[in-house]
């Protein structure tokens, strides 16, 4: 996939219209990257990486890397940029405080805790009937509407979202939280 995503990033210097299929390819996965740093300005700067995306892909060595690994550095530069205006729109900020802004000790914490609980997740997940393991990794992990997930596994939508309902209730029961992971689809 990548290999195509550079010629594409190549050609669109020439061609701009090829860069349009970069986009589509590429906007997922850089969005969650920047959703788990900045959720709130997300969007906003997933538009700001491809229009520095855009105006410097003449400068695009496939040599030096792969498409999505430059794509994913025009993001970290991005997120930086936000973060230093964040700290300077803030009164009283200092100059060399971006930690303070960027939430990526917190994330790293959710991150470690949501490690912690792997093991039983994966133990939760195995024991869960197949119908309702595949709607509820569809719906959490491949971003599906429970609607599209029914059409995959072959249900009708009003029985996938029972079982899906169903599934969740037993991972919020056998991890003793009622809210330990985001099961709605929107797993960070």
């Amino acid at each position: 996939m990548d290999a195509d995503d550079g010629e594409l990033l190549t050609r669109s210097a020439k061609e701009p219209a090829a860069f349009e299929a970069l986009v589509v390819r590429q906007s997922a996965g850089l969005h969650g990257y920047l959703a788990r740093r900045a959720p709130n300005a997300a969007d906003d700067l997933l538009a700001e990486v491809w229009l520095q995306a855009f105006a410097a892909r003449g400068g695009f060595d496939a040599d030096r890397g792969t498409a999505r690994a430059w794509l994913f550095g025009v993001a970290r530069n991005v997120l930086a940029a936000h973060w230093r205006q964040v700290a300077q729109d803030r009164p009283g900020a200092h100059q060399h405080e971006p930690e303070s802004s960027d939430p990526w000790h917190a994330v790293v914490d959710q991150r470690l805790d949501a490690a912690a609980l792997a093991p039983q997740l994966r133990d939760t997940l195995a024991g869960l009937p197949a119908v309702e393991r595949d709607l509820l990794l569809l719906v959490a992990w491949e971003q599906l509407t429970p609607t599209e997930a029914a059409d995959v596994v072959g249900v009708p939508a009003g029985t996938a979202r029972s079982r899906l309902h169903r599934a969740r209730g037993r991972l919020r029961t056998a991890l003793g939280s009622p809210h330990p992971l985001h099961l709605s689809g929107e797993m960070a």
